[in-house]
């Protein structure tokens, strides 16, 4: 795929824009596991999806609409399904085929975070409510309420490996496998600060930890025979003391190398095995607040709109507009290659 547009500020990498992006701050983005259809969630109360051709473009398929903010969502496993919950403490499973839209879980809070369980066909949803819950999708009650240390601020799933972060830098790890009603693992996160992201290994032996003080965790679920295994690096800092927060980090498909986004307004490629960044891009002119890769890696969403890290004072309504947009991945960029000496 090779796609450019004219840099701007905005998109001072030249990636593609997506059309018709939401009116308000973007929550959360999503590729389907089976097509390049692309879902996002944000402040507006909308759940959008585009239908991302060859040629980068972007064609608004369908939305959906909440009664609140929505802050996550999650696929079906066979694709034709997509979840999404947020402010009005419900999750709603929105059928592609069928453009019909009904709840599915709820919460005594938000619901911060999400994910499909394909081989349990459940749902398991974290909650500001300080409980993770399990959904059978036939059933209206939870099959199981797990009772979390704080509130629910991360959540990654990759079977059998389910981690999740709450406020006060709490960890929980559980093996979905052998026992899910049972934590696994508990700590503390090995970052100093708030945990703003977690994101699961792609061979489930451990983690990645984000935090708000531009700075990744590498852990491992196990203690690892070489104590240099688990370390952690900083990034997403500017000049002198300006530090931003690492809002999310996704693993591409085939490399196993990341990406990490931050209210810097920059993304970065890096390789945790080889402990070095592979390449480092212009930031925009306002935060990256989520992003993921499609389903063979060519192609990195993200979104580029405030995230009210600076708070109000930062934010001028004519000026702080939404975007989702579509970066062309290069092999260069994602493949793991020598450390320099």
């Amino acid at each position: 795929m090779a796609f450019r547009a004219s840099p701007t500020s905005h998109n001072p990498n030249n990636d593609f824009e997506v059309s018709q992006p939401p009116t308000d701050g973007v929550s959360s983005l999503s590729f389907s596991p089976r097509a390049n259809l692309l879902v996002a969630t944000s402040w507006d109360n909308q759940v959008r999806c585009w239908d991302v051709q060859q040629n980068g473009q972007a064609i608004p398929k369908a939305s959906q609409t909440h009664q609140a903010p929505v802050l996550c969502s999650a696929w079906h496993g066979d694709g034709s399904k997509i979840f999404s919950g947020g402010c009005d403490n419900q999750a709603k499973m929105w059928d592609l085929h069928s453009n019909q839209q009904q709840q599915v879980a709820a919460h005594d809070a938000p619901i911060r975070r999400m994910a499909y369980i394909s081989e349990l066909n459940m749902l398991v949803t974290g909650g500001w409510d300080r409980t993770l819950r399990y959904w059978d999708l036939r059933s209206p009650n939870a099959v199981h309420v797990h009772q979390l240390p704080e509130r629910c601020y991360a959540l990654s799933l990759n079977f059998p490996l389910l981690v999740v972060g709450t406020a006060e830098r709490h960890i929980e790890i559980f093996n979905l496998q052998t026992a899910p009603q049972q934590v696994y693992k508990k700590l503390v996160s090995p970052l100093k600060y708030q945990t703003r992201c977690i994101t699961a290994f792609p061979n489930r032996t451990g983690y990645l930890v984000g935090s708000i003080e531009g700075r990744v965790a590498v852990h491992h679920v196990e203690d690892p025979s070489d104590p240099k295994a688990n370390f952690t690096f900083k990034c997403h800092r500017g000049d002198g003391n300006h530090i931003y927060s690492v809002n999310d980090i996704t693993f591409h498909p085939t490399y196993g190398t990341f990406a990490t986004v931050g209210s810097d307004g920059a993304y970065n490629f890096w390789d945790k095995d080889t402990k070095q960044r592979l390449k480092a891009m212009q930031a925009a002119s306002q935060p990256i607040p989520c992003c993921c890769f499609n389903g063979d890696g060519s192609i990195l969403a993200y979104a580029v709109s405030y995230d009210w890290s600076r708070g109000s004072s930062e934010h001028n309504p004519n000026t702080s507009q939404n975007y989702i947009m579509l970066h062309a991945v290069q092999e260069n960029e994602v493949k793991s290659k020598p450390r320099k000496k």
